[in-house]
């Protein structure tokens, strides 16, 4: 099975070829001089030496801006060149170049609450999908964090969180975003998930780290401009801020742990993006942040993202050491307006459950509820032996 934009491409690939061009795509980074180049995501989005040229005239002429994912026939490089030239545009993010001319800015565009929710039930065992869904539902265009002190799974849940969605929604474009992460691990993500998985590992510089970063914001501001629907999942938001506070020139105004007063500005403008608009398509991103990790500056930038997002999910140390898994804390995490998200009666029925497991502590609550949980094959099912008084 391949994706709707993979099969464009081959098509498309397929005609140039047989017509004695090479055909090529990638994300346009645009330089200060009015010229700009094709990043290829293989190199998560950073100068390479198979980049493509495009020409200051093609970028005003297709109104080109950074992160449009770009799809044409390409040239060698003449004598004393050193790129690939990009000679004709035959898509723009997917689409012909034509319809980019009435697309709205991304600015511009109305940003509303989530009101169609990403399904992440997948089997009967995937119990961190089945928990989400009834507790901490997202929905297109959720702004998620996932509070995670150092081992408690964050990884693992972000995994099953990237499958459930290519699994049930195969129309999203799914974007897994790892920043200063182990090399093994992004290994390990780009073979369990199935969306475009970019790194920059932790033996790299920040500057570099905030490089790929922006690309990937910008390419997804891009699709969404299209009426696109982008999920991206960042592991973690505290890593990016720390790099953008080692790359931003020192302004004199220190906070506690270290944060430069404006360092700050561009991550929140990064997790900030996402939002749910009312002319179609939608942007969600679910960020991971670090806590308990003994740094007084990632206690800092907790603090400073923790009222953006509209959804929360804690996890808890204590449920991982007791081989809880998912390891939520069901008190403290939640979606704000989920009543837009789940259909009456299954709201009712979560506040039941939830006013069932608020006076236990974390783990007895979650505990109950897993072992409920595993004895019904789907959520309805569940929600359903509830409300018949069986549990």
């Amino acid at each position: 099975g391949m994706r709707k934009q993979e099969l464009i491409f081959e098509i498309l690939r397929v005609r140039a070829e047989k017509s004695g061009n090479i055909f090529s795509e990638g994300v346009l980074e645009t330089l200060p001089d009015g010229f700009g180049f094709l990043r290829a995501p293989d190199y998560n989005y950073l100068p390479g030496p198979d980049d493509i040229y495009v020409s200051p005239s093609q970028i005003r002429k297709f109104d080109l801006h950074t992160g449009d994912t770009v799809s044409g026939v390409i040239r060698p490089p003449k004598d004393g060149e050193r790129y690939f030239a990009l000679i004709k545009v035959e898509a723009i993010n997917f689409e012909p170049p034509e319809k980019t001319k009435e697309k709205i800015f991304f600015e511009n565009l109305t940003p509303l609450y989530p009101q169609q929710k990403l399904n992440l039930e997948t089997t009967a065992e995937n119990l961190s999908g089945r928990v989400m869904d009834l507790l901490t539902p997202i929905g297109k265009g959720q702004r998620g964090l996932i509070v995670a002190p150092p081992r408690t799974g964050k990884t693992m849940l972000l995994q099953s969180i990237a499958n459930s969605i290519t699994t049930n929604h195969p129309e999203v474009y799914l974007i897994v975003l790892l920043i200063d992460e182990r090399p093994e691990e992004v290994t390990d993500m780009q073979r369990s998930v199935h969306g475009e998985v970019i790194s920059s590992t932790f033996d790299e510089p920040a500057q570099r780290h905030v490089q790929v970063a922006e690309m990937v914001i910008e390419k997804a501001k891009r699709l969404v401009e299209h009426k696109k629907d982008v999920v991206i999942l960042l592991d973690s938001v505290t890593r990016l801020a720390r790099a953008y506070n080692t790359i931003v020139p020192a302004s004199g105004k220190v906070l506690s742990g270290g944060v430069d007063s404006n360092a700050l500005q561009r991550p929140k403008r990064f997790f900030g993006a996402a939002r749910c608009i009312e002319e179609g398509g939608s942007l969600t991103i679910v960020a991971t942040a670090l806590v308990d990790t003994g740094s007084r500056m990632d206690e800092v930038i907790f603090e400073e993202f923790k009222g953006t997002g509209n959804m929360e999910v804690h996890l808890d140390r204590k449920l991982t050491d007791r081989r809880v898994f998912p390891s939520i804390d069901i008190s403290k995490s939640g979606t704000r307006k989920e009543e837009l998200l789940l259909p009456k009666e299954e709201l009712n029925r979560v506040w039941v459950l939830r006013k069932v497991l608020t006076p236990l502590s974390p783990t007895e609550a979650m505990e109950l509820l897993l072992s409920k949980m595993s004895k019904t094959r789907t959520n309805a099912e569940f929600l359903a032996a509830m409300a018949a008084g069986k549990s």
